[in-house]
């Protein structure tokens, strides 16, 4: 499996205290089965990206790991990229920067409540300048909770979606565990990727997500989330062809009664 959202480098960010830590969670990965992992520090306002100290960061990493694990993993760099005006435009100047091995595919995400009024143009613009936007855990954010409905012109436009993998096994609660299968049900997952922090709660296991995933949708769709899309991502490469996604013109769940006669839920 290939994980392209893991908060694996130290001191950075939320995520790994010390490098001890970081050890840990690749060792985790690995004995999961993980073979690629992409590091994806924020970048956003409480945590400064500076793209030449996390490589020299990962370095460290990778050298530090025991050989029988360093011989079992490939690491990468993206970001967790945060819709800032000053990321945006240096993203547009430099497609490297913040992109997953500096090959164009970038983790973005969105704030915990609220959706940026000039987001399909941001994305818009983003696209036209050599990258490919990939939103991060939307089963997640409030505003999308309440409403799926911003995401059909995103994703008619091109916007990938990747799901986090506690998500899917109801790890983050009933709300994303409900929305991350309607999002698998109606193809509109592109990755499922752990946005692990710890060996904790958040951990980055994702063989329980891939088994979730297999059993409700097939194994061929678990390999294309968890394998072959996220290679592709991690590759640069564009990815291979992926089935329709559904009810993007028509309402992606049943109204309830309440809603057919007064056109919202109480």
């Amino acid at each position: 499996m290939v994980d392209i959202h893991h908060h694996l480098l130290p001191g950075v960010d939320d995520g790994p205290v010390d490098i001890e830590l970081s050890v840990a969670m690749v060792e985790m990965a690995v004995e999961d089965g993980v073979t690629h992992i992409v590091a994806t520090p924020h970048a956003n306002n409480a945590y400064e990206y500076h793209r030449p100290s996390h490589e020299l960061l990962l370095q460290q990493v990778r050298e530090a790991l025991p050989d029988r694990v360093r011989e079992k993993i490939t690491l990468g760099l993206g970001s967790d990229f945060h819709l800032l005006f000053e990321n945006i435009e240096e993203a547009k100047a430099d497609p490297a920067k913040f992109s997953i091995n500096g090959k164009g595919y970038l983790m973005l995400e969105l704030p915990d409540h609220g959706i940026p009024r000039n987001l399909e143009e941001v994305l818009y613009s983003l696209r036209v300048a050599g990258l490919t936007p990939v939103l991060t855990h939307p089963e997640r954010n409030a505003t999308l909770q309440s409403s799926l409905e911003p995401l059909k012109s995103w994703l008619q436009g091109g916007l990938l979606l990747q799901v986090t993998a506690n998500s899917v096994t109801g790890d983050f609660g009933k709300v994303a565990h409900r929305i991350s299968n309607l999002l698998l049900d109606n193809n509109w997952v592109h990755f499922v990727a752990s946005d692990a922090h710890s060996v904790g709660r958040r951990n980055p296991r994702l063989s329980p997500a891939y088994a979730t995933v297999a059993k409700r949708r097939g194994e061929e769709t678990a390999r294309r989330l968890f394998l072959e899309n996220p290679l592709a991502a991690f590759e640069g490469q564009p990815l291979g062809e992926q089935p329709e996604a559904l009810h993007l013109h028509e309402d992606l769940e049943p109204k309830s009664w309440w809603r057919r006669i007064f056109g919202s839920d109480s």
